[in-house]
């Protein structure tokens, strides 16, 4: 007799997959996703990279070099970067401002990325620091940390409730899904569906994925896979309408099977320089801490699941059930925490789930 948790994992999954064979795209199907590393994972930590005045530029700069050899195996930074980009090549910085400023991606970061592209022979001219809601990102900073040369874009100017506006959409690149949220005309195929940025669509050739390491109510925890699923498109607000009405578990994988995405989304740098256990994905400061590390890969699946164990062995020390039992409470009202999503896009040929199959290389600098 099965259980309700296996379940709804095979219903989820059928979901999933049902959604990825309407998923319409004219580009190539060509796997960028899990990319030339699957399973592998690099940590690097530095006590030194934060402290009370913030991220520290120098440390920070010294894990990105460090992160990048021991990921590709290169003996060189410069070598590291040319692994993954060259001069011909217009990169998206796909950047996680929705924590608040105090949780966001930092400029000490990604001043480190534009650097190594430099070192690729990517020009400042041909990088292309971005996010879906302009406010959101004006909001923490990050459109001024970009330097001259620097393109800083967004999808759209701000959040809305009706998220079906296609202004800065791609109507040849969608994510099609029987999920209409209440109010939405489902004979409107807009309201089935979401639209991939044009940013990701035709602004570039590739894409560095930079999220923050963080609990998510819906989702359990919202690092590389998220990040993309609803940074990269329109119409997500349908995928966790309430408490109770929560689809993240299969539409993330969904999202982020689309061959558009797969193919030009070839770097994740998860920072967990400063983290959330829970209470996200908004920023709540009681819940944070500093695990002054950041992860590198081209396996999204691998490094959630990291992620993963890294938020629950946190969440154990302060006395919290892990996320994927845990119950509502006021910081985190939704009844079931999805953290399945991970497994289901592992089934979906987007990385490595088995913890026998992932190796995390730790490295701490100082």
């Amino acid at each position: 007799m099965q259980t309700p948790r296996r379940e709804f994992l095979e219903s989820a999954f059928a979901v999933a997959a049902a959604a990825l064979t309407q998923s319409v795209s004219r580009a190539a199907t060509v796997q960028g996703i899990p990319g030339p590393y699957p399973g592998r994972v690099v940590a690097v930590e530095h006590s030194g990279c934060i402290t009370a005045a913030g991220y520290q530029a120098e440390p920070v700069r010294a894990m990105v070099e460090r992160g990048m050899k021991e990921l590709t195996g290169a003996p060189t930074a410069q070598d590291a970067w040319r692994a993954l980009f060259n001069k011909t090549d217009v990169v998206g910085i796909k950047v996680s401002p929705v924590g608040g400023p105090r949780l966001c991606s930092d400029r000490s970061v990604i001043h480190a990325i534009f650097d190594g592209l430099n070192q690729a022979g990517v020009p400042d001219s041909q990088i292309v620091v971005f996010n879906r809601y302009r406010a959101e990102a004006v909001d923490c900073g990050i459109d001024q940390w970009v330097r001259p040369g620097v393109r800083f874009a967004a999808a759209a100017p701000a959040y809305d409730n009706s998220q079906l506006g296609i202004d800065g959409y791609d109507e040849q690149h969608y994510m099609e899904m029987p999920l209409v949220k209440p109010g939405d005309d489902p004979a409107d195929p807009r309201s089935r569906r979401s639209y991939v940025a044009k940013i990701v669509t035709t602004d570039v050739n590739k894409i560095i994925n930079l999220p923050v390491l963080k609990h998510h109510q819906s989702a359990g925890v919202t690092i590389t896979l998220k990040n993309m699923s609803h940074g990269f498109v329109n119409n997500v607000n349908r995928s966790h309408y309430s408490p109770t009405a929560n689809w993240c578990g299969s539409f993330i994988p969904a999202v982020v099977s689309l061959p558009v995405i797969r193919r030009k989304v070839v770097l994740h740098v998860v920072d967990a320089v400063r983290a959330q256990y829970h209470g996200g994905p908004s920023g709540k400061p009681q819940f944070q801490w500093e695990p002054k590390t950041l992860y590198f890969g081209t396996d999204p699946v691998a490094l959630d699941k990291t992620g993963w164990k890294v938020l629950d062995a946190k969440r154990k020390e302060v006395g919290m059930a892990p996320i994927a039992v845990a119950k509502p409470d006021n910081a985190s009202t939704f009844l079931h925490c999805q953290v399945e999503h991970i497994e289901l896009a592992s089934a979906l040929g987007l990385g490595v789930f088995d913890d026998r199959r992932i190796q995390v290389k730790n490295i701490r600098l100082a």
